[in-house]
């Protein structure tokens, strides 16, 4: 459905036509005007208009209704449309949820298209509609401005996933969390949530480049201003230091994951060399035990009166002497 059509002119929100496509013809007309139309989960049938008046390609189009897309800035003859996916943390839940924006840019518009939770614009409209001289750069404001907020917020995402990694890295290492057996689970569940973030900061690093225009050897980007490209190299740099701090979260989560696994290990082997403490301990009563419960009639010092306490004493004796090797040793 669509959530608001705005028409902007030298910077600043004006009256005009209800219908967008007059609204379209009208700032055409005018040199400093353009037609911000935002959309919301549209359906086909809602989308088709827009789609015949505005002259979008098809196959971009077919990426706006259906989602599930990777960040990515295409070029059609009419057109630009680039995809970005914001995302959100609930730090209670350890959850890294993903939406999506689609952006169409041209002579004198600009749709977009909202899919998820985590896309809201209306943020970035009111911000544009207070700055005007940002504004009446036109379509390209628009386009940097989401950009900017949605990277943005990918920085306010690394902090929040860093803070919790912390909280979980010290949880693993104490002396009574580590060893608890959903550890290992809960590790892996973040590590999944880092792959999420990943998969919204990763391939929006190729569009933002092409943006800035930082690679000699790329065709400057059509609807966009040229005088543009400083902003878009700021958000690019943004967004290189997030995908650096995702790499990091990256590798530091593996790096806990292998030393709980080796933690466990440890202890495994500690209780495996404990349980063999105790039974070579146990063995040697056993092994007396069963010698002299044997039913042989000659047995050295079977009637002799000492027998039965020395025999008990030497045992004891034994014991007590395993123990405190295997003390020594820290098998127990």
């Amino acid at each position: 459905m669509i959530v608001d059509c705005g028409i902007y002119r030298d910077g600043r929100r004006t009256e005009g036509p209800q219908d967008f496509s007059d609204a379209l013809d009208l700032c055409r007309l005018q040199d400093d005007a353009f037609v911000w139309i935002g959309l919301y989960e549209p359906t086909e049938k809602e989308f088709d208009k827009v789609t015949e008046e505005f002259g979008l390609h098809a196959l971009a189009v077919e990426d706006a209704l259906k989602a599930h897309q990777r960040p990515k800035l295409e070029v059609y003859d009419d057109s630009l449309f680039m995809v970005l996916k914001p995302v959100g943390y609930e730090p209670k839940s350890d959850i890294v949820s993903s939406g999506e924006v689609m952006v169409f840019i041209g002579d004198s518009f600009v749709v977009t298209v909202r899919h998820g939770e985590e896309s809201p614009l209306s943020a970035v409209r009111r911000r544009l509609e207070h700055e005007p001289e940002m504004l009446r750069h036109g379509p390209t404001a628009v386009l940097y401005t989401i950009a900017d907020a949605v990277v943005d917020h990918y920085v306010d995402v690394a902090d929040e996933l860093g803070t919790d990694l912390e909280e979980l890295e010290a949880d693993v290492f104490s002396p009574t969390g580590g060893g608890s057996r959903d550890t290992a689970s809960r590790i892996y569940a973040f590590k999944r949530q880092i792959l999420e973030f990943r998969r919204a900061t990763g391939p929006l690093a190729q569009p933002l480049t092409r943006l800035a225009g930082t690679s000699l050897f790329e065709v400057r980007v059509p609807f966009v201003h040229e005088k543009a490209q400083p902003f878009f190299r700021d958000v690019n740099d943004h967004l290189t230091r997030v995908n650096e701090a995702v790499e990091g979260l990256d590798r530091l989560v593996s790096d806990i994951l292998a030393a709980h696994l080796a933690q466990m290990s440890v202890r495994q082997n500690d209780d495996v060399r404990k349980i063999s403490a105790w039974a070579a301990m146990a063995a040697i009563p056993t092994m007396v035990a069963g010698i002299y419960g044997m039913n042989f009639e000659h047995m050295p010092e079977l009637r002799w009166a000492w027998s039965y306490p020395l025999l008990i004493a030497g045992m004891a004796a034994v014991e007590v002497l395993l123990y405190r090797l295997f003390k020594s040793r820290g098998w127990l």
